[in-house]
């Protein structure tokens, strides 16, 4: 089992840059698919970005691609978030999750964190 804590969320501006980080714990934390998931208020959970577990594989969502990168450091056990150009309908919940199955991707992120706020201001 792993336990995923986010940090790096907070109140930007419009065309500002955030990094969101995702620690993991347990020593397999390098053979996990890691994923970024975003919630606004209102809304169903979306996919922003994952990542296989050794970086070979990347994937985004139209919405940020461009904009956004996902990389990981399995040394540290932690998959980071680096969004630039944020705009306004950025702003949510973003959480990261993990999966073990050996799929990529994932049909089912097996484990979530609880989420970091991040808020964009126009």
């Amino acid at each position: 089992q792993v336990q995923l804590v986010e940090s790096g969320g907070g109140l930007v501006q419009a065309g500002g840059s955030l990094r969101l980080s995702c620690a993991g714990s347990g020593r397999t934390f390098s053979s996990y698919a890691m994923g970024w998931f975003r919630q606004a208020p209102g809304k169903e959970r979306a996919f922003v970005a994952s990542i296989m577990w050794n970086g070979d594989r990347i994937d985004y969502s139209t919405s940020v691609k461009g904009r956004f990168t996902i990389s990981r450091d399995n040394a540290k056990n932690t998959v980071y978030l680096q969004m630039n150009s944020l705009k306004p309908e950025d702003s949510a919940v973003y959480y990261c999750a993990a999966d073990d199955s050996g799929l990529y991707p994932p049909l089912n992120y097996r484990y979530r964190g609880q989420g970091t706020q991040v808020t964009v201001s126009s």
